[in-house]
């Protein structure tokens, strides 16, 4: 993960938690005893969800903004990673693909050469490859709720793990931010220890079923007031009320 560059949404007293941007990549991979998803476990002493199982992801450095990706998001995707947000949609697909790289080993990419590349993506450009954000889908959104001592603005992206470059299961390029790197079928990985919002996604996930495209519409876990915890991206002019399956109170 690199160094994050906070930000105050409006609206936020003085002195609080300021949010910060960030993106996860959730990989499906379709064998033959079933779909699975990659997850690793977090170190006991990290500072946020400590020891919890959790899909590769992190925050959005200011240099993912200036990354020129080899394929764009696909719409509607693009348009709603857009909606209520202070960062390029573009920067939040980069940032997923790093932070990929970063915390497994995987290039999400298309082979070509990358001589300008920003310092934090010089072992990726190494590979030959530029990362490539069209085969992201735009799933899953929720903002960490107040009165916790970090607070993220995660955006959920997901890619088949067919788009991967390389061997799906080499993991020796991986960072140690994350450990048990591994496929975890998708009808078990709720008996793992996971964060709240961790099983809610997977929810999501499995009411897709085989769907590859883009969903009909995104939820959003606002957190910012009680009357407005949960909406959905893409409904009208973008944001409407609305729970998905399960949804629930908390992160």
């Amino acid at each position: 993960m690199g160094a994050p560059d906070a930000w105050f949404r409006v609206g936020d007293v003085s002195g609080a938690v300021p949010i910060r941007d960030a993106a996860t990549l959730i990989l499906l991979r379709r064998l033959p005893a079933g779909p699975a998803v990659l997850m690793g476990q977090r170190g006991a002493g990290a500072a946020f969800m400590p020891g919890k199982f959790v899909f590769p992801g992190g925050a959005v450095d200011t240099a993912d903004a200036a990354v020129a990706l080899a394929t764009v998001l696909p719409q509607p995707c693009a348009d709603r990673l857009g909606q209520d947000s202070a960062r390029p949609a573009a920067a939040i697909a980069a940032a997923a693909i790093r932070e990929l790289w970063e915390e497994t080993g995987l290039v999400l990419g298309l082979p070509a050469p990358w001589p300008d590349a920003p310092p934090d993506w010089h072992g990726f450009a190494a590979t030959g490859h530029r990362p490539a954000a069209g085969a992201l889908r735009f799933v899953f959104r929720a903002v960490t709720p107040q009165g916790r001592p970090r607070r993220f603005d995660a955006r959920f992206l997901l890619a088949d793990a067919a788009e991967i470059k390389g061997d799906p299961d080499d993991f020796a390029r991986a960072s140690d931010e994350l450990t048990h790197l591994q496929w975890v079928p998708l009808d078990q990985a709720r008996r793992f220890d996971l964060p709240f919002i961790t099983r809610i996604v997977l929810a999501e996930l499995q009411a897709r079923g085989k769907d590859a495209g883009p969903p009909a519409s995104v939820p959003f876990f606002r957190n910012d007031d009680e009357a407005h915890q949960i909406a959905r991206l893409g409904l009208g002019l973008g944001l409407g009320p609305g729970p998905g399956p399960g949804l629930g109170p908390g992160v």
